[in-house]
C-alpha cells in the first residue's frame, strides 16, 4: 500500500466498497487488466502478501473450499454487539496500546496480532492462553475467515465499553497504513485520534449488527 491520498479519500473508498492499496490507472497483478480505483484483493497464500486484481481474477478465487494458492477477500462487515472484554485479559493479551487487529494465519495455524505505530503494523507476541479465554468468552472472535478477514479491536483509554468488529484484511492494513502516514509524537498526535474516530464511526455506518449469544 503507497500511503498517498487524504483521510477523507480512504473513508470515501470504504464507504464505496473497500480500500485500495493502489491509485487508480493501475492494472490488476494477475492478468494486466485496467482496475478502478475501488478495486478487490487476494491473498497470496505463498508469499502471504496481498495483490490488487480486477473483478474477474477475483471470482476465481471465492470458493472458500478449494485448495487454492490464492485466496479471495470477501467484502463483509459486522460490528460485534456488546462485545465482552474485561482490561485485565486485555493486558494479558500483551497487546501495548488500545487498539489492535487480530487474524487466524493458516500456515502459522495460529492466531497472530498487530497494532499500528509510527513504523506501520507492528506484530505483538499473543499471549495464547489469554486469546483461548477471550475465545471462550465471546466466541464470536471465532468468526473471521483465515487469512482474509480480521477482527479488530478498540480499547479506549477512559475505561468506555471496548469496540470489536470483523472486516477484510485489506481493509486492516490501509487503516494501519493511513495510520502510520499521520503519525506525530510519542502517541501519533491529534490527527492521528481525528482518524481512529472517523474510522470507527463509518465501521459503526457500514457493519451489520451481530449480537452476543
Amino acid at each position: 500500500m503507497d500511503g498517498t491520498g487524504s483521510v477523507t479519500d480512504v473513508l470515501a473508498r470504504i464507504r464505496a466498497g473497500r480500500p485500495t492499496r493502489q491509485q487508480a490507472g493501475e492494472r490488476c497483478e494477475m492478468c494486466a487488466e485496467p482496475i478502478a480505483d475501488e478495486h478487490q484483493h487476494v491473498v497470496n497464500m505463498e508469499g502471504r502478501q496481498l495483490m490488487c486484481v480486477c473483478r474477474g481474477c477475483y471470482l476465481l478465487f471465492t470458493d472458500t473450499e478449494a485448495e487454492l494458492r490464492y485466496r479471495a477477500v470477501p467484502d463483509r462487515y459486522l460490528a460485534f454487539e456488546d462485545f465482552l472484554l474485561e482490561r485485565p485479559l486485555w493486558e494479558a493479551l500483551q497487546i501495548p496500546v488500545g487498539l489492535a487487529f487480530f487474524f487466524r494465519n493458516s500456515a502459522m495455524g495460529r492466531t497472530v496480532a498487530f497494532y499500528p505505530g509510527p513504523a506501520g503494523a507492528t506484530e505483538s507476541e499473543l499471549d495464547l492462553q489469554a486469546w483461548n479465554e477471550l475465545r471462550a468468552t465471546d466466541p464470536r472472535v471465532d468468526m473471521p475467515a483465515e487469512d482474509t478477514e480480521a477482527l479488530l479491536v478498540r480499547v479506549p483509554a477512559d475505561d468506555g465499553a471496548p469496540r470489536a468488529y470483523l472486516l477484510p484484511i485489506d481493509a486492516c492494513y490501509e487503516f494501519v497504513g493511513r495510520l502510520r502516514m499521520l503519525w506525530r509524537g510519542f502517541d501519533g498526535g491529534q490527527d492521528v485520534r481525528s482518524y481512529v474516530d472517523e474510522f470507527f464511526d463509518l465501521l459503526d455506518a457500514r457493519s451489520r449488527r451481530v449480537a452476543r449469544t
